[in-house]
């Protein structure tokens, strides 16, 4: 490889719109794989040798992730927007700069602000299980709080 290959390697420049030279910008998931809406993913690290994966999220004005949980942890990083995020049974406002920790085994979700886009940047395991949905008994006992249930009835 040259050294002009190597560099291009090495730095990809910021584009407008949260945007990455040589990354790209994918649906969040497989559609109909989980319940979502209006959301989109991009990888900027995904390296073996890190051990981790660095992705950014984002999320349109009225969109939401999934509701999940999963074994693995998530570092979670917003960079703009406003919206708000469940975690196991809290529902925290969320906006710029502010860090998330989801621990494993925690039911979460982010929402965006009605007519803001939220963009978020998320680190976890580079090796990492697979994500559950919630049953239908699990939903309930979730909703059995009425911050959270206000929260997922958006």
């Amino acid at each position: 490889m040259d050294i002009d290959a190597k560099t291009e390697a090495l730095h990809r420049s910021a584009k407008s719109g949260f945007r990455w030279d040589g990354v790209a910008h994918s649906p969040y998931k497989d559609e109909g794989s989980a319940p979502f809406k209006a959301i989109s993913r991009q990888t900027l690290f995904a390296d073996g040798a890190l051990g981790c994966e660095l992705r950014y999220f984002e999320v349109d004005a009225g969109g939401h992730s999934t509701l999940e949980r999963h074994e693995h942890v998530h570092a979670v990083m917003i960079l703009r927007g406003h919206g708000k995020c469940l975690l196991g049974d809290e529902v925290r406002d969320i906006g710029p700069h502010d860090l998330v920790s989801i621990p494993g085994w925690v039911w979460h979700q982010f929402r965006a602000t009605a007519g803001e886009t939220l963009g978020f940047l998320c680190m976890v395991n580079h090796d990492r299980d697979r994500p559950q949905l919630p049953t239908d008994e699990q939903v309930y006992a979730l909703m059995a709080n009425p911050a959270v249930a206000a929260f997922l009835n958006g």
